[in-house]
């Protein structure tokens, strides 16, 4: 039997209407996938599973009615409720260019030159783009993912490497 591991795939936002429509803050790249009709999430607590009844765009914003939330006031109870999916360990993006956070976090971090500076701590998704925790000796820096600053990533090597650029890991004050 494949192993499985817990992915957040999206937060309760606000409600959208009365008839229990939910804008969701997505965690995935793989929104069709993860909230198709039929498929089933659930809170990360685990008390709560929750049926996608539909999904669709709408102003460039993700709207869900889930079967077991039917109104307004129904989804209002959730607010902030962090959505859950359990995938495949071994399954990966089907764009190779891209990586589940799952696959970053501890990989070792090495420079230019080769050397291990640390690893990834944690994988931060900001509004431009997303961004590596790099756990050093001397505490944590933000490196934005970005090929110009990240342009190696080995998951069989198990690191990933960053570009030459002075500065990149060092203290504000030095």
């Amino acid at each position: 039997m494949p192993s499985t591991v817990e992915v957040v795939v999206g937060v309760v936002g606000r409600p959208h209407g009365l008839r229990g429509e939910i804008a969701i803050d997505l965690r995935t790249d793989e929104p069709e996938r993860r909230f198709a009709a039929g498929q089933v999430v659930r809170s990360e607590d685990g008390r709560m599973s929750l049926t996608v009844e539909s999904a669709r765009d709408h102003s460039g914003r993700l709207l869900v009615t889930f079967t077991e939330l039917p109104d307004r006031s129904a989804v209002e109870a959730v607010r902030g409720m962090r959505l859950v999916v359990d995938v495949d360990s071994a399954e990966t993006p089907s764009d190779t260019a891209e990586f589940y956070d799952r696959q970053l976090v501890g990989l070792r971090v090495l420079d230019a030159a080769g050397t291990d500076v640390g690893h990834v701590g944690a994988v931060i998704h900001l509004p431009a783009q997303d961004t590596l925790e790099v756990v050093t000796d001397g505490g944590s820096r933000l490196v934005p993912f970005v090929l110009d600053l990240v342009p190696d990533v080995d998951l069989e090597g198990g690191f990933v490497r960053l570009a030459d650029v002075p500065g990149l890991l060092a203290d504000e004050d030095e």
